[in-house]
């Protein structure tokens, strides 16, 4: 029945049709209520009778009402009319994606944009159990702004029920209609389980996304055939033509992307929308809004990758971006927000807090290296005055002016340290040691107890009380902190251990979690507003598109300053004011070749990482991680006499071969790519990956035919693979658990790490392995000698670090360098050891971290 003019639903007056769809009829419709336009879909009476289409209409409107995001088409209402329910929702002006596709194929930048959208309004979707299951471009609509909004979610599920007593929406699930067997979605952009009839999760959304981004970009469907029948195959069996046949604007990286979102099987794709939207950031380059002119740095890429050794390191920093520091006309730029400098020493700033008092400061600070002193500022009294605490880290002012602190420190990554959870006043005595193995603590709003971070049995726990779990992860936890009021604590969680891309999320004092904002680069810093209305932290959305976000409890995000660099928020006062702090990271490339004084920075930009040297020690091959060649980096190789650089091709460098003609190299893909650079003349050559998904490692055999290969397969199991150059699959030659391998000289024995982080040698022809006593999974192994008796390795995270030289069989270790720039300012980890093979020449890499802490007024 189609409704005219002037018809009432409910509160509701029908001005004029928008249009119909196979869940309803749309029509522009009044609220004189709140005197605003808003969109109606009904469902004709001659359908109401319809049970199973009744409940997928009702469930439309639940789903989309519980979700809260700028690209969900928002819920207003609900009802019935005449027997006709109907959903009241905001009324949207501009096009249907398939009437802008009508025009032809898009510019790739604006398909990323628009794909990068529903990409977060997907994510928003998935973390409260909805997967939509019918994406396609009638149900994606581009406002007149330029705003994404996903429509139509009549064929969302609800993935899991509610748990008891948490704020996941209860909605029905889907039945009926998702019974093994039965097809349900729109055939072309499909997923393959659907085609199968088989149950949809968030990934078959993803596969969806992946059909849509390709007709983007090439104009054509990715699956269209003469017949259903053989749509439905194509998606099963076949793989659409290369982009760059249609679009020679697509890069290789953003081929990738699409390729992965239309993998056949789910486990291929990506995991979630969240890494989606990570890949599509990586390659935007582009930031929600214009950025202020505040005093901003670089700022850290949080990606890292296992490499030799298995050793988790951080795989690359950002692009620079610089801006006129501390001068008035920065301040003027910025509006009403200011920017006054605290710190007038460019040193490594760990956490910083205002004193109760609201006008002086706490900190702690490096002077040298990574091991941390506290330090107080007073407002009338501009130098920083020592607590006379070192190796101690701040972590918390209660409300009666005592802090929590960690006394005998060790560096851990980031900003973070573990240590003795302690208690001391702050106008003085000495600290009061609580318990061992803590990272980070807050104090409740009443001074009395502490709400704690440790790792116990491999997972981060945060406690409150101390004892009480509220919350654990397989992940990180950083940067806890209790609302004013004392009834939540908002804290950073990231999925993978030490790489600081996350979100943030909020828990009750019952441990009820609300995920508030996900899927961001770098976070870092925290603080509540000082009405608790909000949570701000500082995180970035690409390799430079840094800025501190605000998000409220019910999820609602605004970027509440815009920087281009490192601005890392640490803490907000009562009345407003916020305490942050400027960073600058770099990564240093150290060399000492035969003959020299002394060593020399052969850093390329400002992310060099060095992976090999030629026995002779004249060769040095390294990666350029600087966000200056986007997120695949870049594979270079240098003399070691200040030779400019020959850049080889992209990826990450893995190993030089025995004699010196060719690289290898991962290329970041899906699945990754194992690559042969030559060193000099020659053309690059694939290796097959086989079952491997994602590479850690990568090194030659001595005899320089084949290669030790570890990485994961598509269930995410981990072990080493033995491939020959010539062709051929790889072959697996440890268990799985296993990771991290480097060959023996003679090629007969692989030291890899296992289960347990315990190193074991297994004979490369098979047997059984060998536990190896002499090392422990604090030392970060790099390679043997030449000799084949001893490995080299660096125990633990201390500046100047220790390459020690371990022999295998008897345990002896012995110095044989100490490696650390000559100034250690900043300086606060050593990364990568090489050593050439006459022992004459070394390289290192050393992060110099660099922060000035700024005091901001104004900001909102």
């Amino acid at each position: 029945m189609t409704l005219t003019a002037g018809t009432k639903l409910g509160p509701y007056e029908i001005l004029s049709p928008l249009g119909a769809g196979g869940m309803g009829e749309v029509y522009r419709a009044r609220d004189e209520r709140l005197k605003r336009d808003v969109a109606i879909k009904v469902l004709p009476a001659s359908f109401s009778d319809d049970p199973d289409r009744l409940r997928r209409f009702e469930q439309e409107a639940q789903a989309a009402g519980a979700l809260n995001h700028p690209n969900i088409t928002a819920v207003f209402d609900v009802g019935h009319e005449g027997g006709a329910p109907y959903v009241v929702s905001e009324l949207l002006e501009g096009e249907s994606l398939n009437k802008v596709l009508s025009g032809g194929k898009l510019p790739p930048r604006r398909a990323i944009d628009y794909a990068l959208q529903v990409a977060h309004g997907l994510a928003a979707a998935h973390e409260k159990g909805i997967v939509h299951r019918d994406l396609k471009p009638d149900n994606l609509f581009v406002t007149n702004d330029g705003r994404v909004k996903i429509l139509d979610f009549g064929l969302a599920k609800l993935m899991q029920s509610e748990r008891a007593g948490s704020n996941v929406t209860n909605l029905p699930t889907e039945t009926q209609g998702t019974e093994p067997g039965m097809v349900l979605g729109t055939l072309g952009y499909m997923s393959p389980e659907q085609v199968k009839g088989k149950p949809a999760d968030a990934r078959s959304d993803i596969f969806s996304v992946g059909a849509i981004l390709y007709e983007m970009l090439s104009g054509s469907r990715a699956f269209r055939r003469e017949s259903a029948a053989e749509t439905m195959s194509a998606i099963l069996r076949e793989e659409p033509p290369d982009l760059s046949a249609t679009n020679r604007n697509v890069s290789p990286g953003l081929e990738r992307i699409v390729r992965h979102c239309l993998e056949k099987t789910p486990e291929r794709r990506f995991h979630s929308a969240h890494d989606l939207a990570f890949d599509l950031e990586a390659l935007s380059g582009v930031s929600s809004a214009s950025a202020a002119a505040i005093p901003a740095a670089r700022k850290r890429l949080p990606r890292w990758m296992l490499l030799a050794g298995g050793v988790a390191l951080l795989a690359a920093v950002a692009a620079a971006a610089f801006f006129a520091g501390r001068s008035a006309a920065s301040a003027r730029a910025a509006g009403a927000t200011r920017f006054k400098p605290l710190t007038y020493r460019t040193l490594p700033i760990f956490r910083a807090l205002f004193a109760p008092d609201g006008r002086s400061v706490v900190f702690s600070q490096a002077k040298e290296g990574n091991r941390p002193e506290i330090f107080t500022l007073a407002p009338d009294y501009p130098e920083p005055r020592s607590l006379g605490l070192t190796d101690a880290q701040l972590l918390s002012i209660s409300s009666k002016g005592e802090l929590a602190l960690l006394t005998h420190t060790r560096y851990v990554h980031q900003r973070l340290f573990t240590g003795t959870l302690a208690r001391m006043p702050l106008g003085g005595s000495a600290p009061r040691e609580v318990l061992n193995g803590v990272r980070e603590a807050d104090w409740h709003p009443s001074g009395e107890e502490l709400a704690i971070i440790r790792e116990v049995d491999g997972k981060d726990r945060l406690e409150y009380p101390i004892g009480k779990v509220l919350y654990s992860t397989g992940g990180y936890l950083s940067d806890v902190r209790f609302s004013r009021a004392g009834d939540r604590i908002a804290f950073l969680e990231h999925p993978f251990r030490w790489d600081d891309r996350g979100g943030a999320v909020v828990v009750n004092l019952s441990g009820k979690k609300t995920s508030l904002a996900g899927g961001y680069w770098g976070a870092e810093g925290m603080a509540w507003s000082p009405d608790d209305k909000e949570v701000l932290f500082s995180a970035g959305t690409g390799y430079a598109s840094f800025a501190v976000h605000a998000v409220t409890l019910a999820g609602k995000e605004r970027i509440a300053l815009q920087n281009g660099g490192g601005f890392t928020i640490f803490d907000v006062s009562p009345d407003g004011r916020w305490l942050g702090a400027r960073e600058d990271l770099e990564y240093r490339l150290m060399v000492m070749t035969p003959g020299a004084a002394a060593e020399r920075n052969l850093s390329w930009l400002d992310a060099s990482y060095p992976v090999a040297l030629s026995r002779d020690g004249s060769t040095l091959l390294f990666s350029e991680f600087s966000g200056a060649f986007g997120a695949n980096y870049a594979v270079c190789i240098r003399k070691t006499d200040g030779s400019p650089v020959v850049r080889l091709g992209e990826g990450w460098a893995a190993d030089l071969s025995p004699d010196g003609r060719w690289a290898l190299a991962v290329v970041p893909s899906s699945p990754d790519r194992l690559m042969l650079y030559p060193t000099g003349p020659g053309e690059p050559r694939r290796l097959e990956s086989g079952e491997i998904r994602e590479y850690s490692s990568a090194k030659w055999f001595p005899d320089g035919n084949r290669v030790l290969t570890c990485g994961t397969d598509a269930k995410r199991i981990s072990r080493c693979y033995a491939q020959e150059i010539s062709g051929g699959a790889p072959r697996p030659v440890t268990p799985e658990g296993t990771r991290g391998g480097i060959v023996s000289p003679d090629g007969a024995l692989l030291l890899v790490q296992g289960r347990q982080n315990e190193f074991e040698l297994h004979p490369a022809a098979g047997g059984q392995p060998k536990v190896v006593s002499a090392l422990t999974p604090d030392d970060n192994v790099f390679q043997w000698s030449s000799d084949g008796r001893s490995v080299f390795a660096i125990p633990g995270l201390e500046v100047p670090a220790r390459l020690d030289r371990v022999e295998l069989t008897t345990g002896r270790r012995e110095l044989w360098r100490r490696l650390a720039p000559t100034d250690l300012t900043g300086v606060v980890r050593i990364y990568q050891a090489i050593v050439a093979g006459d022992l004459k020449s070394y390289a290192y890499c050393s992060l110099v971290h660099r922060d000035d802490l700024f005091l901001v007024e104004g900001a909102r």
